[in-house]
């Protein structure tokens, strides 16, 4: 099979577009033809070496762990599904080495769900890490309909998702962004604010009272979303170690087949898209992740790979 391949630590240049051995099918995973592979923010992160203090990475390696693609196979005891069965899943494995940069992946059935049929293969890649991440998140802090959350970086690819999952639970959500992504927030229907300096006297001309939940997806902003929320418990972030601290929670997304369907679920009755910003063939993952290092996409970076 064809692959994105670094046998090292390093930027975009060490990937290298490949022939592997097609994947190992265990007793619990299927094979899966990948028709298309997200980028994420984590993947160069990973190929950078960033993640070595935390996990098994070995090489050569092959980056990525969002898919959307076609069982070609499956394992012994992977009664779920079936050749031809069309699934999206965040391939997260407890060591990282075989990822979803290829033409085949083995991926084990807990991290996978069905395909939502309202979404493209493209759309569709995009959806399972950020998708999750917004979704565990909004549950860790308990958003419940009625409330307001304040989401910050709410144009960006996780919060994104997040506006649109609260919007869908009957939240009031406030979403931070620079001016030229506030009618795009107002499109998912958040009530977008710029961020910087004067970020709480903005909040509270909207919301007097507070906020009942925050969410930081960008980092730095744990002092003032505490000052704005009535329980400073309830806050959640995926980027800042001071979260803790301040009694709220630190997020790693977790694989999770019940979460990943409800999110298809959404998808298919309207309430959840998924914007791409990009897409690039296999063999252009480098670029792929200069894009996503730039950091100023609005929307999935995603990688069409069949």
């Amino acid at each position: 099979m064809k692959a994105i391949v670094t046998h090292g630590y390093g930027g975009p240049e060490v990937l290298v577009h490949t022939d592997r051995p097609d994947p190992k099918v265990g007793p619990d995973s299927v094979l899966i033809r990948v028709r298309a592979a997200g980028v994420n923010p984590v993947d160069w992160k990973i190929v950078a070496g960033y993640l070595d203090p935390l996990m098994y990475i070995h090489f050569p390696l092959i980056p990525g762990w969002d898919v959307a693609g076609v069982v070609e196979a499956a394992g012994a005891d992977a009664t779920e599904y079936q050749p031809g069965d069309e699934v999206i899943g965040y391939v997260r494995k407890d060591e990282v080495q075989h990822g979803t940069f290829a033409e085949l992946v083995a991926a084990p059935v807990r991290t996978l769900a069905r395909k939502p049929a309202a979404l493209s293969w493209q759309q569709a890649a995009g959806l399972p890490l950020a998708g999750l991440t917004a979704y565990q998140a909004l549950r860790r802090v308990g958003g419940r309909a009625g409330e307001t959350a304040l989401v910050h970086a709410a144009a960006g690819g996780v919060g994104s998702f997040a506006v649109q999952i609260a919007v869908a639970r009957g939240l009031r959500v406030i979403g931070t962004a620079s001016e030229p992504n506030h009618d795009y927030l107002r499109s998912l229907g958040a009530e977008p604010v710029t961020y910087g300096d004067g970020l709480a006297d903005r909040v509270r001309a909207l919301a007097p009272e507070g906020v009942d939940v925050a969410l930081d997806f960008v980092g730095g902003v744990v002092d003032v979303s505490q000052r704005l929320l009535k329980d400073r418990t309830r806050m959640a972030s995926i980027t800042d170690d001071e979260v803790k601290a301040a009694g709220g929670h630190l997020v790693w997304v977790r694989p999770d087949t019940a979460d990943l369907t409800a999110l298809g679920e959404l998808a298919d009755a309207g309430r959840l898209t998924v914007p791409v910003h990009a897409a690039f063939p296999l063999s252009e993952a480098a670029e792929a992740f200069r894009l996503s290092q730039g950091g100023r996409t609005r929307g999935k970076i995603v990688l069409d790979v069949s």
